[in-house]
């Protein structure tokens, strides 16, 4: 979480260096000029630590088409509007997985520790990634109702100064969720959740893993010449 989070506020330096260079000189093309410029020494810094530049390129050509905005339509608000549509998106896919039952936090922990879809044979487990989720969701929604105002009343530094803080909200609402998570499931087991914890944790590999029901209502546990 710690390196995820150092990686967004990396990110988010074209930004803070738009919002700043405007707050201070009213100019589009220089506010423009220093955000590409904090974006170019964001890769070459991911270069020079050996690190993937991936997330520092797409957070460079996200800055290059709300540039263009900005400069087509001679509003510095329009810089934020890609952040903001993609805030809008991220929540309207979020909602509509949760009610299609596939809360978007389980698909993504199943696809960090190779679970898959494992998690959904488990009723306790759906249950509390939704909750889980729906707290994720909330923070989104939250950023929204912050940035559409100031979008549409034209507030630049302030819009701005709230796309810099994105991230870090993002990161606590995610971390907040996922403690909603592992409360509702509280003590609950079952095969696929040792599953995931296994696929998580190599260093217990060798353990021997429960096999519950398919109902996921509990475990029992086999040794390894059992499952030979």
């Amino acid at each position: 979480m710690r390196h995820r989070l150092r990686n967004a506020v990396i990110n988010v330096v074209p930004v803070f260096g738009f919002t700043l260079s405007f707050a201070f000189t009213h100019r589009i093309a220089v506010a423009l000029a220093l955000a590409l410029a904090a974006g170019a020494a964001v890769c070459v810094y991911r270069a020079a630590r050996r690190e993937p530049v991936w997330g520092a390129l797409g957070a460079l050509g996200l800055v290059c088409v709300a540039g263009a905005l900005a400069a087509g339509t001679g509003q510095a608000t329009s810089f934020f509007l890609p952040s903001l549509l993609l805030h809008a998106v991220m929540a309207v896919v979020s909602a509509v997985m949760l009610l299609l039952g596939w809360p978007p936090m389980g698909v993504v922990v199943g696809l960090i520790t190779k679970e898959g879809t494992g998690w959904r044979r488990c009723r306790m487990r759906r249950r509390a990634f939704t909750r889980g989720n729906l707290v994720v969701l909330a923070g989104n929604l939250k950023m929204l109702a912050i940035q559409i105002p100031l979008f549409l009343s034209g507030r630049t530094v302030a819009l701005g100064a709230v796309d810099v803080l994105g991230p870090i909200a993002i990161a606590l609402s995610a971390l907040l969720g996922w403690r909603v998570y592992r409360r509702v499931l509280g003590g609950h087991r079952c095969g696929s959740h040792d599953r995931m914890t296994v696929a998580a944790d190599p260093t217990i590999q060798g353990e021997p893993l429960p096999v519950g029901d398919p109902q996921g209502r509990g475990a029992r546990y086999t040794d390894a010449s059992t499952r030979a």
